[in-house]
């Protein structure tokens, strides 16, 4: 069944490949990006199914515009998947605090903002489904990755928790969390790469900068078949509320709940017995 699908980020990388995807599926797709005149020129120009409208995710008043033009075109809007982020590398102590806010205001507080234009219209229609990209780094602390897995980690909770707040009105919500795929997230336009300002750090950044650098355009996933994986999700009744994609993070997340696991039964000796004495009177 056609379902309408509002994607951020739809210029280029995984949102480009999640619109020609959805498009060539029969689907109507709402395209958005901060350029809208490129990701027009990027998904082949105007289309019966396709809407182009801008929308820079950090602007609560580009997200209520960008919903509204989705419903003059459109009338309803079936799935929002919220793709658009960015990525700020580096060793805390290199990432400014400015950065920090700015690593939040895009992969946070965008995609919430996004997500608060559309949620009246899914509630209004008792039907809807919120997929938002996490990472394997959302789950999963590494080096280098302090600002953009803080972000991400943040992304986690609100998902988790927004699923009970949405339930009643039939509103399913989904986040998704990648491995490594070939997309655009390691380009100059994507990331933030640090400048080495500290003497500690120096060596490790440069080399680290380096060995990311050269991963672009190596990475193992194939983000036409992830895109493909998230239509797929986004027609089923029943959606799961993580989805973990790509090998590499199925094996990283499998490792990382052994260790919360662990981590939990080692604190039960001590951690399990902090009750008041009262309670167990």
């Amino acid at each position: 069944m056609s379902k309408v699908i509002f994607i951020t980020g739809a210029g280029r990388g995984l949102g480009t490949d999640i619109a020609r995807e959805a498009l060539s599926a029969g689907h109507q797709v709402v395209a958005t990006g901060r350029r809208p005149e490129e990701v027009e020129k990027t998904l082949g120009g105007p289309q019966d199914n396709l809407l182009v409208t801008k929308l820079d995710i950090t602007s609560l008043d580009d997200a209520e515009a960008a919903a509204q033009a989705a419903i003059d075109r459109f009338g309803r809007i079936d799935v929002l998947i919220n793709n658009a982020g960015n990525f700020y590398a580096g060793y805390f102590e290199e990432i400014t605090p400015e950065q920090m806010r700015r690593q939040f205001d895009t992969n946070l507080f965008g995609p919430m903002n996004v997500t608060r234009a559309v949620l009246p219209i899914l509630r209004k229609q008792r039907d809807g489904h919120i997929i938002t990209l996490s990472s394997s780094a959302g789950l999963i602390g590494q080096e280098f990755c302090v600002a953009y897995a803080a972000s991400k980690f943040a992304v986690e909770g609100w998902m988790e928790s927004l699923r009970y707040d949405v339930e009643p009105y039939n509103i399913r919500a989904t986040v998704v969390e990648p491995g490594f795929f070939r997309t655009e997230l390691l380009v100059d336009a994507s990331t933030t790469w640090p400048e080495p300002t500290i003497a500690d750090y120096a060596e490790r950044t440069v080399a680290t900068v380096a060995a990311w650098k050269g991963m672009n355009g190596q990475q193992g996933g194939d983000p036409a078949k992830l895109a493909r994986a998230l239509l797929t999700i986004a027609d089923q009744a029943d959606p799961p509320l993580r989805f973990v994609a790509g090998a590499d993070a199925i094996e990283g997340v499998e490792a990382k709940a052994g260790e919360l696991l662990a981590q939990a039964q080692a604190s039960r000796e001590l951690g399990g017995n902090l009750g008041h004495d009262d309670a167990t009177a």
